[in-house]
């Protein structure tokens, strides 16, 4: 993908992008905050809602967020292996950095709002669970990239795994 391949699908003048963005790579790194972002709006919405009590539909949720972004038809794993490649660019080197940062800060707080409304262990380290649930997310979209089609977590398997990662 090119910058003039985004002006095309956008409809966006090139001085409309640099306005905002200093090329591709940033703009390509803030789509991928986005999405973390979007994902967060969601898990909240499903935390505090009364009629589901525990982690099971803040689980799925995330289950489902992390099949699906490590699927094919999902560009963000495209950009987030194209981001990784271009980690000898010393800007490009930052902001995955950040990206990872803001996800592991993002997953800290997941795991304190679940410790908040007892679904969780008060006594549980978020930062320390927050960090195989990145490495799991991103391990996800590396395989994926190397097996191409073939999804070998389902949804199912993800919401046992990170069950047994959170509970006590």
């Amino acid at each position: 993908m090119t910058l003039q391949d985004i002006i095309r699908q956008t409809g966006l003048s090139k001085g409309a992008i640099y306005h905002y963005v200093s090329g591709k790579d940033e703009l390509l790194g803030m789509l991928l905050q986005s999405r973390v972002e979007q994902m967060n709006v969601r898990f909240a919405e499903a935390v505090t809602d009364p009629a589901t009590p525990g982690l099971g539909d803040p689980l799925r949720l995330i289950a489902e967020s992390m099949v699906r972004s490590a699927s094919e038809r999902d560009v963000t794993s495209n950009i987030f292996i194209y981001m990784l490649s271009r980690m000898d660019n010393s800007k490009v080197n930052a902001m995955v950095r950040e990206m990872y940062a803001f996800a592991l800060q993002t997953c800290t707080r997941w795991i304190d709002a679940g410790k908040m409304h007892g679904a969780i262990a008060a006594e549980a380290d978020s930062a320390k669970l927050a960090e195989p649930l990145i490495l799991f997310m991103y391990g996800m979209r590396v395989q994926r990239t190397i097996m191409q089609e073939q999804q070998l977590m389902t949804v199912n398997d993800l919401v046992a795994i990170m069950s047994r990662l959170l509970q006590p």
